[in-house]
């Protein structure tokens, strides 16, 4: 099965400059309100993944490379849905804001983690906590959206494929980037305006490697009774809404699939739908299995152990899975590769 392009948006910045753009004011929004917490704390400690000095500059070399990687490997994507005018569809359109997000999701998290081990510091400021609270709730929001994005239109290519280019069209892609970038940042803006009258309690270690939103309130003395409902009341919500429409999605995309006479075309369908599909299972698997055993467990450090399964290796895996069994990626990266001069 060919999938019709028609989506020249994909090579237009415009959007992307947008949600930068976006982040960047909401931010500026969030670092000029006064913090309003009744104990004037300055700053929080975050303990990282393991306080073993001897491990120290294993996980720094570990989270360095993923790092990088992670970095190189979306950055090459971008690159090659922008110049190959072959991937000016609908579909590389979303993978290309998927790996845009994948970058801005691990730099709000990994190389403060990176500095605090080189330095031996594990102090944050309380503005700068706060920030990565609504940075790290925007681009995962963010990502959350896109994935049911893309699944909607594996669905709409595959069981709808004479009207795909019809549906699928430059303005709706717009729209529905548009409209994911602004839920999310609604939906970070009122829980990290929700933190700033909370008063804070004098233990400020936090026995993670980020301040995750569920972690910062466990060291709260305030009451955070609607704090945790509206936590619960939108993962629930916006969460609940995406992987239904993933699972309705991939319902069809079945149905659809049995149906088929040809053998050839199972396993290019399959194929195209596996990597988004492992990407899912990791993502919400991870972020679902962190949110609703946290208030239950006792182990700061297989919270936090989660937590880098959903904000660091499906950022740094998703490059491999989308482009590796992907023959069209493959000649636009290696067009890429290249042209890059040797050293």
């Amino acid at each position: 099965m060919t999938f019709a392009s028609g989506a020249e948006a994909a090579a237009d910045p415009a959007t992307t400059h947008l949600i930068v753009l976006s982040f960047f004011f909401s931010i500026s929004f969030m670092n000029n309100m006064e913090p309003r917490n009744q104990t004037g704390v300055s700053e929080f400690f975050l303990l990282g993944l393991t306080e073993d000095s001897e491990l120290q500059p294993l996980l720094y070399n570990i989270f360095l490379f993923m790092y990088l990687v992670t970095i190189m490997g979306n950055l090459l994507i971008i690159l090659a849905v922008s110049y190959d005018s072959h991937l000016h569809t609908p579909m590389y359109f979303f993978l290309s804001n998927l790996s845009f997000t994948d970058i801005c999701l691990s730099t709000t998290t990994v190389p403060k983690m990176l500095v605090n081990i080189k330095t031996q510091r594990k102090s944050i400021t309380y503005t700068g906590c706060l920030t990565q609270v609504y940075a790290v709730l925007v681009f995962g929001g963010f990502e959350n959206f896109l994935l049911g994005v893309m699944a909607y239109d594996r669905y709409i290519a595959i069981c709808h494929p004479l009207t795909y280019t019809i549906i699928m069209n430059p303005h709706l892609l717009c729209l529905l980037i548009l409209l994911s970038l602004f839920i999310s940042i609604i939906n970070a803006l009122v829980h990290s305006l929700m933190l700033l009258p909370l008063s804070f309690c004098t233990n400020l270690e936090i026995p993670h490697f980020f301040c995750e939103l569920a972690q910062v309130l466990k060291h709260t003395c305030s009451n955070i009774f609607i704090n945790n409902l509206v936590l619960y009341f939108m993962t629930c919500i916006f969460g609940g809404i995406t992987l239904s429409g993933i699972i309705f999605s991939y319902a069809q995309i079945v149905s659809s699939i049995l149906r088929m006479p040809s053998r050839g075309g199972k396993y290019k369908v399959f194929s195209t739908c596996g990597s988004h599909l492992s990407v899912v299972f990791l993502f919400y698997g991870t972020v679902f299995g962190v949110y609703i055993s946290s208030p239950f467990t006792h182990s700061s450090w297989k919270t936090a152990v989660a937590s880098v399964m959903y904000l660091v290796v499906p950022q740094m895996m998703n490059p491999f899975i989308y482009s590796l069994r992907n023959r069209d990626m493959m000649g636009a990266l290696r067009k890429i590769i290249g042209r890059i001069p040797p050293f």
